[in-house]
């Protein structure tokens, strides 16, 4: 995901503003989705951010972004559906993305929080919220797929 670039300062982000939990139901069981998601190749399919591709160097992944190449990191194989990613940018800030998959009947919901950092305009913030939507709407299309 595409962190702000507007409100960081070298090493260190900025102090939360204001989150918003962006949503996107699937018609896909959870574990389908969390095991497809968590897969770093898979993640240029839906994560345009990233859509220029995903290498694996030294045991760590990165990713060329419109912002340079960024190093993703995910969370653990978990029972619980949590793909949290931290992103490191070419300055040195590392991003946090908290990112779920949660069981929702037969499908499944994904959650992921977008943060507004302290100095970050909101026409930048609505920006990072409606990339997320997209992010998330091309994932649940992929999955959706017959």
């Amino acid at each position: 995901m595409r962190p702000n670039q507007d409100a960081k300062r070298k090493g260190v982000a900025a102090s939360i503003q204001e989150t918003l939990v962006v949503s996107e139901t699937v018609g896909v069981p959870a574990k389908v989705v969390y095991d497809f998601s968590r897969q770093m190749e898979n993640l240029p399919l839906w994560a345009s951010g990233l859509a220029a591709g995903i290498r694996q160097r030294d045991g760590a992944w990165f990713a060329d972004s419109p912002m340079g190449q960024v190093k993703v990191e995910m969370a653990p194989v978990n029972p619980f559906g949590v793909l949290d990613h931290d992103v490191t940018l070419p300055d040195g800030v590392r991003v946090h993305n908290a990112f779920r998959v949660t069981p929702c009947g037969d499908g499944s919901l994904l959650t992921f929080v977008v943060l507004r950092l302290a100095g970050v305009s909101q026409e930048n913030f609505d920006a990072d919220v409606a990339h997320v939507r997209r992010d998330l709407a091309a994932l649940k299309r992929l999955l959706e797929l017959p």
